[in-house]
């Protein structure tokens, strides 16, 4: 039995220190908040677990919610220009999709950490907290998202290719959305995804929240432009009224849907920004000779979620640390292993969607715009862009490059 503690309680923190619990490691997690405060609080995040890490949750016997969140069956995708629609397409997943409200999923899985004999810490930890939880301890991880704790780790400027936010964000979960009349024989309850040229992005994702199904709206905003006007970060109630008046000028086909649409709670929406980074992977707050502490999921490596890949991205790596720490028995967390465990990461997860992401930014590339076109002649297309969001490593293999691209259309 090995003493590790985890720093953070989202979906990567909580997800490792459930699955290290199961194979009997003595785990502590240090989480800011309790179950009851982080259900009474704000929405965390928007959120669309993709097949691939839902199957992950899966097999760890943590997917609590299959059978009450709403499946997410294919994505509803428009790209339109000065308020008209210019082209569409409709995918199915392989998978179902399910997003899950971060309260809901955090406040569970704390409450069954616990239950099993977990030891929990509720506190704020900074980062001159972390040298004595590293001596205390034989691993320490953080998993702490882009907070103050995230600046321990360096940034990795060969991997991080911006240095401000892409898109100003703003999110609100509704209850009584409605179907637009294109929708109305869809199969399933698509994401609908709409692309505003020039602007941002809407995306419309069922979901479950704590009181019942809902629908969660996020804007992504180009900074400046017409559709960032939440940078004040108003409430539920007056996100929703700009909302339906962007609609109404940019994607006046999703207007009649908002007609009875009403915040699901008081804390049911969340505006802000995110700058996509890399960090290097193993810092010592406690000097040269101190014992390293690693970071993981999104402390590491950052994307905006304009490809919904965060949780999908904490997912998959907290199975593989867990996975690694239950394989390297009682040798010693080390920094070459650290550094070892996250360069896996990094190689089969995490740059396939930073070059996602930071393609589907913008400016679109012309094979990019090319595939979109096609998409929206040939089913064949469109489902494989619908499942590149579920596995990301698909992108370098047909969309990374006019030269990919141009192959895998011509196979067609």
């Amino acid at each position: 039995m090995r003493d590790v503690a985890i720093v953070g309680a989202g979906q990567a923190g909580l997800q490792l220190a459930l699955e290290l619990q199961a194979a009997g490691q003595r785990v502590t997690v240090v989480a800011e908040r309790t179950p009851e405060q982080v259900r009474a609080g704000r929405v965390l995040s928007t959120q669309a677990m993709f097949g691939p890490a839902r199957a992950l949750e899966r097999a760890a016997g943590l997917a609590l919610w299959d059978g009450q969140a709403p499946d997410t069956r294919g994505l509803h995708v428009v790209v339109g220009a000065e308020g008209k629609p210019m082209l569409s397409f409709d995918a199915a997943v392989a998978a179902p999709a399910q997003s899950v409200d971060q309260r809901l999923k955090t406040a569970a899985w704390l409450e069954l950490f616990e239950e099993r004999g977990g030891r929990v810490e509720y506190r704020p930890a900074a980062p001159e907290d972390l040298a004595a939880l590293a001596a205390g301890n034989e691993l320490t991880l953080v998993a702490a998202g882009r907070g103050p704790l995230a600046s321990v780790f360096a940034k990795d400027a060969a991997r991080s290719r911006f240095e401000e936010p892409q898109r100003r964000l703003a999110c609100v979960y509704l209850h009584g959305v409605g179907t637009p009349e294109d929708l109305a024989d869809t199969a399933g309850d698509p994401a609908r995804i709409h692309v505003v040229a020039g602007a941002g992005e809407l995306v419309l994702q069922p979901g479950l929240t704590l009181s019942g199904p809902c629908l969660i709206l996020l804007w992504e905003a180009v900074p400046g432009g017409p559709l960032d006007v939440f940078g004040d970060d108003p409430g539920p109630a007056e996100t929703l009224a700009r909302t339906r008046e962007l609609v109404r000028l940019h994607v006046p086909w999703e207007y009649q849907a908002l007609a009875d649409a009403e915040p699901t709670d008081a804390g049911g929406s969340l505006a802000g920004a995110v700058t996509p980074v890399v960090r290097h992977p193993v810092a010592r707050p406690g000097g040269a000779e101190a014992r390293p502490v690693l970071g993981m999921s999104d402390t590491l490596v950052t994307n905006d979620p304009i490809t919904a890949q965060g949780a999908n991205n904490a997912a998959r790596c907290a199975a593989q640390y867990a996975a690694a720490v239950r394989e390297h028995g009682d040798r010693p967390f080390d920094e070459p292993w650290m550094r070892a465990l996250f360069a896996g990461y990094w190689d089969q997860v995490g740059r396939h969607t930073v070059d996602f992401t930071t393609t589907m930014l913008g400016p679109l590339p012309d094979h990019v715009q090319l595939a979109f076109a096609q998409a929206a002649a040939d089913p064949r297309v469109a489902t494989r862009l619908a499942q590149t969001y579920a596995d990301p490593a698909d992108f370098s293999r047909w969309l990374g490059t006019p030269e990919a691209t141009a192959a895998y259309l011509a196979t067609l």
